[in-house]
């Protein structure tokens, strides 16, 4: 089966995703770009052509509009881009963190590449936690990853993890949105980008406060039913909505006492616990080709669409 992690290393505790190579605590930007993967450019080169005459080959021509892109190491082609598409270097990645590392108390825990190179990121764990009643605790992650094949701009994201079940759910910034994305037709300037998140307590405390006000939400059988029907049911399908009917029967069960940390007091039988449920349907048990099709899935794809909406969903509860 294909898989889409190529190299990817990671720190502390193993991931909910399984895969990786182990390293010590607290290693050098240096050390992570090496033992991840990441310790290689990607290069660019006009796209070429070439004509036919008559049977024969003709001549080499240019088309000076795009460009390729490849690896430096292997001289694999990732993709065919414009002109005006801005690179963004998978050791740029890691050295985002340099700073917010060394001073700010924040720890790599992730890193790797994706789909051969197209895609690739690095997640640390910030200096922010909270804990829930029932001892529910949950930490805070910054993620930052790229594509070059047009799947992703750089994007940098808050990320919160729920420690009993490694559930993932993106933080929501003070101006609403859940990332900050840079298109690649502009330059990435980290320093910029950190302004913008807003790298501070506020958001994190804005979030757990939403997050305790779920716990403390209760919710009755047909509140349930009737979440789980919306979350689940697609309105663009067909007029009447189109409900995945398989998911919400899995969710519904993780809801009820199934699910990783469903009986504790911040989840049983409260809106904490029906957003919860989506949120390791889609991290740990959503129907995928593999493992990390099912990463990529819950950060950047489907996935983490079908979280946004659980949340929404979950904070009309207690609006």
């Amino acid at each position: 089966m294909a898989h889409l992690v190529e190299t990817m290393a990671y720190a502390n505790e193993t991931p909910w995703h399984g895969l990786g190579k182990k390293l010590a605590a607290k290693q050098s930007i240096e050390v992570w770009a090496e033992q991840a993967g990441m310790d290689w450019q990607i290069k660019e080169s006009p796209v070429r052509f070439m004509t036919e005459s008559a049977g024969s080959l003709g001549a080499i021509m240019s088309f000076p509009e795009q460009k390729v892109l490849y690896r430096s190491d292997t001289e694999a082609a990732l993709s065919v881009v414009s002109n005006r598409y801005q690179v963004v270097q998978p050791r740029e990645i890691l050295e985002f963190y340099r700073d917010l590392t060394e001073i700010s108390g924040f720890e790599l825990e992730t890193a790797g590449v994706l789909k051969e190179g197209k895609k690739i990121w690095a997640l640390a764990k910030t200096n922010q936690s909270a804990t829930l009643k029932g001892d529910d605790t949950i930490k805070g992650y910054l993620l930052l990853a790229t594509a070059c094949d047009g799947t992703l701009a750089t994007t940098a994201q808050f990320t919160s993890v729920r420690v009993v079940c490694n559930n993932t759910l993106a933080v929501a910034l003070a101006n609403g949105t859940g990332a900050v994305k840079v298109p690649h037709s502009t330059s990435f300037n980290p320093e910029a980008v950190k302004k913008q998140l807003g790298i501070s307590v506020s958001g994190w405390d804005s979030f757990i406060y939403r997050m305790k006000t779920l716990s403390e939400r209760k919710v009755k059988s047909h509140e349930a039913m009737n979440y789980f029907l919306r979350v689940f049911t697609d309105q663009a399908t067909t007029a009447s909505g189109l409900t995945n009917e398989r998911a919400m029967k899995r969710v519904q069960a993780l809801y009820e006492g199934h699910g990783k940390g469903a009986e504790l007091a911040s989840s049983k039988a409260t809106a904490f616990g029906l957003l919860n449920s989506v949120t390791e349907y889609v991290d740990h048990e959503r129907r995928a080709r593999s493992t990390d099709h099912r990463l990529e899935s819950a950060w950047f794809g489907p996935g983490a669409t079908l979280k946004q909406k659980a949340l929404e969903q979950a904070l009309l509860m207690v609006a």
